[in-house]
């Protein structure tokens, strides 16, 4: 059993903290409130940041000593939404909000995942008709692999899981949302993952 602050209670941070916890895992879901979340990822082995990535480096820039040492599970895109809501650009061109949460928190072990999908897919890969992938940058191996196993409990098979490398590769999944307003203004909210087929 694994000790898991989850920040941000929304649909993505409520539907993994609710499957971490079936999977035996201690949870702490809290919201975007400084406090609450200081002491949930005080006393977590790991951090999973599921607010909104628009915020989310001056939000986590502000428990520098809270995630010192601690493993940092981001799965949030920082975009600029257009008119109707959806992603319409990256915040970070050239870069990602994995990168620059590395370079601001040079203590925490970084890890980006989970963010090419729909959020149910998160938690329900198997749901799909096709095999889905989820994707590993990180600069430490230990605490990709310590993710890798997180995402076996969320029902991922390790075949299922790609490993890209330092946290430079974030930038490539990153830029990967802006397929995703495409895909729904043409087939709706009907979860899919970006994936790669072999």
């Amino acid at each position: 059993m694994t000790t898991i602050a989850v920040l941000g209670n929304g649909r993505v941070g409520g539907n993994l903290a609710t499957a971490l916890t079936r999977a035996s895992h201690q949870v702490t879901a809290v919201d975007r409130a400084p406090g609450a979340a200081a002491d949930a990822a005080r006393t977590a082995d790991i951090v999973i940041n599921a607010t909104p990535g628009a915020g989310s480096l001056e939000r986590l820039t502000a428990l520098r000593e809270e995630l010192r040492g601690k493993i940092l599970v981001d799965v949030s895109n920082a975009t600029l939404d257009g008119p109707d809501g959806l992603p319409a650009d990256l915040i970070y061109p050239g870069s990602s909000l994995a990168e620059q949460l590395q370079e601001a928190l040079p203590e925490t072990h970084v890890v980006k995942t989970l963010n090419t999908m729909l959020f149910p897919v998160m938690t329900a890969p198997a749901t799909l008709t096709q095999t889905p992938t989820a994707y590993l940058s990180g600069e430490d191996s230990q605490a990709k692999q310590t993710v890798h196993e997180l995402l076996v409990d969320l029902g991922w098979h390790k075949d299922w899981i790609t490993d890209l490398g330092g946290i430079r590769t974030a930038r490539a999944t990153e830029a990967a949302i802006l397929f995703v307003p495409h895909v729904i203004r043409s087939s709706g909210f009907t979860p899919f993952a970006i994936s790669i087929a072999r």
